[in-house]
């Protein structure tokens, strides 16, 4: 259309002399200075405000990155139409309009370069909880795909041939690929791990290659702080592929143990602590009442066990361990209450008389 508009008004000042020509062409290029500024500031400050009325920021970040662009391109296009009033051969003309056509690819790709690296991903990785070193890796990777169309598209322009350049690209990228192999499946394990989410920063991992807090994660290794202080560095290629436990993510702590009372109990006295065990945990207000088990479990080879299986409220670990603390004084005192000792591990001997009277003989060499 700009070129359809250009070549009309060539051809209606044609007839005029050089200098009249020149003229015209010194005032376009001037009227598209002065204008640029104002036709900017009316339409995209009315496009502006209405992007305010819109419930996505898609809109308004698009209006941003091309606001800049938009305003240049004025003037391109104001000197291009100043062109068609010069008497200009149509070789040069040929050339013009070529340029013309690639500064436009370039002021759309600077837009869109804009908008890659705008507001539009932070708010992306907000609502998807993108790190901001992924965030940084994939504006920077869409801004390399943009460059690269931009590129290809304006060597078309200018015919040139650019099967052999991608064919390059593509045996290079398979060497490259080939070469950073160990990299890539890091990287492509970082992204794996950003969209599932199995865990974050902050939180208690453990898997078969290491156990701690999440410290840092990036796109190709997670740094984990052990419980003896020390860092270490995981590929995400070995995390994405083991199991990972995120204890962090619990909703409740577990406490499971036997509790072994000596064969000397008495039944009644044993289904009195069973009783009153599972009454204290009942009643306690750091136990989850979801699930709570206590029972008589099993005849041990030293021992009558009584199986306690609960669960705290509190997933914080010094927390959990002060509940865990106060209930095993009460169970102590209940068992003292009932007159119950805890069994520990032992072995009765017995011997035959014979043996015995044997040993109670002296020794006739005395």
């Amino acid at each position: 259309m700009v070129e359809s508009f250009a070549q009309q008004w060539g051809i209606m000042i044609n007839h005029e002399s050089i200098w009249v020509q020149v003229g015209f062409a010194a005032l376009i290029v001037i009227f598209a200075l002065l204008i640029k500024n104002i036709v900017t500031s009316i339409i995209f400050g009315f496009i502006l405000r209405l992007t305010y009325k819109t419930k996505t920021d898609f809109d308004r970040s698009l209006v941003i990155a091309f606001e800049g662009p938009v305003r240049s391109l004025i003037v391109v296009i104001g000197v291009y139409i100043a062109l068609h009033c010069l008497p200009l051969s149509l070789t040069v003309m040929s050339l013009a309009s070529n340029l013309f056509r690639s500064v436009i690819i370039i002021y759309i790709t600077l837009g869109f370069y804009n908008l890659a690296g705008g507001d539009i991903l932070k708010e992306l990785s907000e609502k998807i909880n993108l790190e901001q070193s992924v965030l940084s890796f994939t504006a920077k990777m869409i801004r390399f795909i943009i460059i690269a169309l931009s590129i290809t598209i304006i060597a078309q322009e200018w015919d040139y041939d650019i099967s052999g350049f991608v064919a390059g690209l593509g045996l290079g990228g398979l060497a490259f690929a080939l070469a950073a192999k160990d990299t890539a499946s890091n990287i492509f394990g970082g992204i794996a791990i950003i969209l599932d989410k199995p865990f974050t920063v902050g939180d208690w991992i453990s898997s078969p290659s290491v156990e701690g807090t999440v410290e840092d994660m990036s796109l190709r290794t997670t740094k984990v702080r052990t419980f003896a202080n020390a860092l270490v560095t995981v590929p995400n290629s070995v995390l994405v592929n083991e199991a990972v436990t995120n204890w962090a993510r619990m909703k409740k702590r577990r406490i499971s143990f036997h509790l072994g009372v000596t064969y000397t109990t008495p039944r009644v006295k044993l289904q009195a602590c069973v009783n009153r065990i599972k009454e204290l945990l009942e009643n306690h207000s750091e136990v989850h009442q979801d699930l709570i088990m206590v029972r008589f479990d099993q005849f041990n080879d030293s021992s009558l066990d009584i199986f306690i299986y609960f669960f705290t409220k509190t997933k914080v670990w010094p927390e959990f361990l002060a509940v865990k603390e106060e209930i095993n004084f009460k169970i102590m005192e209940i068992l003292e209450g009932e007159g119950v000792s805890v069994a520990f591990p032992s072995r009765s001997v017995y011997f035959e008389n014979k043996l015995k009277s044997e040993l109670d003989q002296p020794d006739s060499g005395q």
